[in-house]
């Protein structure tokens, strides 16, 4: 007699199974238009909540600045470190390596919180007003903020007053990087936020962002923040040459200082013992002159390198080629109100439909649950 296989008999009992476990997505559809009237009240509600949400949302506006900086004249590559520059690599062996403030460090510099912090003196306007106020007082005392914020801070704010001591260093405007108070410090991550510096790997162009709530000082921070990099990056590529230079000057000025002295006493003795004959007094004489020559040859000297130095530093002037200019936007950036509505009524129909089908139990078998 044949035997019956227990995995044959077990085939049809799952397949049966699966055809129970089967969703009919054509009964869920009817199902969910035969209750269509049910979504007109929450999707009215959804509406409302996405009116009230995306009008208390402040509008933003984005400003970007593009630069191109000039790398070092002597930064001659091979075609292989061109090829790996490419592909966004660095050789080691190529003169980009010798470069300390490398164009990728760019961002990190501006995250800084000396960087940030040095952005507080700007002076900026609204564009409908002509009333000027520090950056400080403008991220910290004018930003507008949706009224649910507003009630949220109050609201942790009053909890801090009773259950803490309120701290002195908050009542403060003075800044100190090296420490800063916690409004401060929140300010600086808010700064962080809307001011974002980007470099391209390949092409090393810096792109600066600034999001603002008002388009003329979104503008305003751009082309400032673009001006401050300049400076730091200028500053640093010159500093060695500056020093050497500054050094040079003063070793000029007395240099300069003592051949005029020595000058004057060869003059003043000359004049004074010109119709003397002695020995001694044309010794004197020569030993005046002599000396005024070695002063001479010193300051021409110190002239020269003085000269050389200055050129140093135009030469390690670095430049930077404006690709796109700061220029106050017409048009926000923010909120987008079409998807706040679209996920809020996404939201809303997927909560009601939900409901609808557990109702009609049919919730837990499209979800593949018993």
């Amino acid at each position: 007699m044949e035997q019956n296989n227990p995995q044959t008999t077990q085939r049809p009992q799952a397949n049966q199974q699966k055809k129970k476990k089967s969703v009919d997505y054509m009964q869920i559809a009817r199902l969910l238009w035969k209750n269509k009237k049910s979504y007109y009240k929450i999707m009215g509600v959804a509406a409302f909540v996405a009116i009230v949400i995306a009008f208390s949302i402040p509008k933003t506006y984005t400003c970007e600045v593009m630069l191109a900086p000039e790398l070092s004249t002597t930064r001659s590559s091979s075609s292989l470190s061109a090829l790996a520059a490419s592909f966004g690599m660095k050789l080691g062996t190529g003169a980009l390596g010798n470069e300390a403030l490398f164009p990728t460090l760019y961002p990190d510099l501006m995250n800084s919180v000396d960087f940030k912090t040095s952005l507080f003196p700007i002076l900026v306007h609204r564009e409908d007003s002509t009333r000027l106020m520090s950056y400080y007082d403008y991220m910290m005392y004018e930003q507008k903020k949706p009224w649910w914020t507003s009630v949220i801070s109050g609201t942790l704010e009053a909890l801090v007053d009773l259950i803490a001591v309120k701290d002195t260093t908050e009542m403060t405007d003075h800044v100190d990087p090296f420490r800063l108070s916690k409004r401060q410090a929140n300010l600086v991550k808010r700064i962080n936020n809307n001011i974002v510096c980007d470099v391209d790997q390949k092409t090393m162009v810096i792109t600066i962002t600034v999001r603002d709530q008002d388009p003329w000082i979104a503008a305003t921070m751009a082309d400032s923040v673009k001006a401050r990099l300049q400076d730091f990056i200028t500053n640093y590529r010159t500093n060695k040459s500056r020093i050497d230079l500054e050094q040079i000057r003063l070793q000029y000025q007395k240099a300069k200082h003592d051949y005029d002295r020595a000058r004057q006493m060869y003059a003043e003795f000359a004049d004074a013992n010109q119709d003397l004959v002695l020995q001694a007094v044309r010794q004197k004489q020569t030993e005046l002159e002599n000396e005024m020559q070695i002063k001479y040859n010193s300051y021409s000297t110190l002239s020269l390198q003085l000269q050389g130095a200055e050129a140093k530093v135009l030469e390690d002037t670095p430049a930077f080629t404006t690709l796109q200019s700061a220029t106050v936007p017409v048009q926000k950036s923010g909120p987008g109100r079409k998807k706040i509505f679209f996920v809020i009524f996404f939201l809303a129909f997927v909560y009601k439909s939900a409901k609808i089908l557990q109702k009609e139990k049919q919730l837990k078998p499209l979800l593949g649950l018993s």
